[in-house]
């Protein structure tokens, strides 16, 4: 299920994503599962993550990114070039309270 965000909500995790490093990077196999395994992990543990994505064709490198979101659940705060926020609450212990819709 695709995780859905205000625009409130996305100006938010932005604001908490922009210190944040790559956490993780899509290389020359592109998407695999043990990949997307790692991503949700991430998403599990750490709630907001950043992903760079290594394709040169900037149509590519959206279609990978929009495949990563889906795949996950997650919600797709930001695209800035190679670098894609990712956010999904977890499911065991939420960290970041989002303001209200």
């Amino acid at each position: 299920m695709q995780t859905v965000l205000t625009a409130a909500q996305t100006r938010f995790l932005r604001g908490q994503a922009h210190d944040l490093k790559a956490m993780l990077q899509v290389g020359g196999k592109g998407i695999t599962d043990s990949l997307v395994a790692e991503i949700d992990l991430a998403l599990e543990h750490h709630e907001l993550i950043k992903v760079k994505v290594g394709a040169e064709d900037r149509d590519a490198r959206d279609a990978m990114i929009d495949e990563i979101a889906q795949r996950t659940g997650a919600a797709l705060v930001q695209r800035i070039g190679h670098t894609a926020v990712l956010y999904r609450p977890s499911k065991d212990r939420r960290q970041i309270v989002l303001p209200r819709a």
